[in-house]
């Protein structure tokens, strides 16, 4: 059937100046406010159409934002005495953090003066104040992250949720996560009717827990419905293979996915570089392999798809690694512009209400 399109809302994205905003928590992150900085300045010199409203400490971020030409008249720095670090436990972020440059930042998606919000901090901190300021859009029980994971499909890339929001996930809330993933491989990936896989530790129906053979039946109900092709149960091999678009899982399930994926790609090069290294003749062979070293890095650098994306809240929040440097920021922003110029929250929340009956969407 002919996938069904998601309605585009009739609000208009925040702007500045005809530009995008951008809401971005400098103070996150390992590399510290400068990598921030340096991310937003590669960001603007590549697109015109975004502004920044970068949220922190005021006398740090103002010398380095003077340094930037492409940043000029495109940004504004909102003091915020505060930073949450990566030890910080959620619950006492929520309750002590209103002065946080993390916090800051949500607000001004909240107040509808940003399109989007950007951190690359404590990701548990950054989805409890999240959730508390922004809130759940009607009928989603547990919002969800989603990632771009590097696959054999056309497209590169395989969309993957939940990798970390909530440890839990029962069958509705799978339901859920098959929807909100659908709308962004719909609306981010320009797939029009996108293949979805439920994540397990085998192909075969009657293998796995509970909840996932009652997940299976539901997604499977909802599949005319929605307007995507359900393939069934896929394993661990297919997060990063051609079968599906859209891998459904719980958070426990995923985050340990991701984390395993990472670690292996890390791996693979060192003993990469270890093996070209080895002697005269494997580095001239690595030599001679250069650019299609290159080319292979481009498609596995996780920098370039920076950004798991918070789904099922009212309002936009990319998450970008903790580690990201200059480039990784850059991708990260990248990705929060094209959500808000394809208004994708909207649409997302218009895909939900308008799949799931009223008397399954909760009050």
């Amino acid at each position: 059937m002919t996938a069904q399109t998601d309605h585009r809302s009739a609000n208009a994205p925040a702007r500045s100046n005809g530009r995008t905003l951008i809401s971005v928590d400098a103070m996150g992150g390992d590399e510290g406010p400068a990598a921030v900085v340096a991310g937003c300045a590669l960001s603007a010199r590549i697109n015109a159409d975004i502004a920044f409203v970068l949220h922190g400490d005021q006398a740090s971020l103002e010398p380095l934002v003077a340094k930037s030409r492409e940043l000029a008249g495109r940004c504004e720095v909102r003091h915020a005495s505060g930073v949450v670090t990566m030890d910080d436990k959620p619950s006492a972020v929520v309750r002590s953090g209103k002065e946080t440059s993390m916090w800051s930042a949500i607000e001004s998606v909240r107040a509808g003066e940003a399109a989007v919000a950007v951190s690359c901090g404590n990701t548990g901190a950054l989805m409890a104040i999240s959730m508390i300021r922004l809130r759940k859009l009607p009928g989603v029980n547990r919002p969800a992250i989603a990632v771009l994971y590097p696959s054999a499909n056309k497209q590169g890339f395989n969309v993957m949720l939940d990798v970390g929001a909530d440890i839990r996930a029962d069958a509705d809330d799978l339901l859920r996560f098959a929807l909100m993933g659908v709308s962004y491989a719909r609306n981010g990936m320009d797939i029009a009717s996108p293949r979805v896989g439920l994540l397990n530790v085998g192909t075969e129906e009657h293998k796995g827990r509970t909840e996932l053979k009652e997940a299976h039946d539901l997604i499977r109900s909802h599949e005319a419905d929605a307007g995507y092709e359900f393939v069934g149960f896929v394993e661990g091999g297919d997060i990063s293979g051609d079968s599906a678009d859209v891998i459904v899982t719980d958070g426990f399930t995923g985050n340990v996915a991701i984390k395993t994926g990472e670690g292996t790609a890390s791996l693979i090069g060192q003993r990469l570089r270890e093996a070209f290294k080895y002697s005269f003749l494997s580095q001239l062979a690595s030599l001679l392999a250069y650019t299609s070293l290159v080319r292979l890095r481009q498609k596995i650098d996780p920098r370039r798809v920076n950004g798991g994306v918070f789904l099922g809240l009212n309002g936009t929040v990319v998450k970008s690694h903790g580690a990201a440097d200059a480039t990784g920021i850059s991708a990260a922003i990248k990705l929060a512009a094209q959500l808000s110029e394809n208004q994708f929250n909207d649409k997302l929340a218009a895909r939900v209400a308008a799949t799931l009956p009223a008397e399954e969407t909760p009050e």
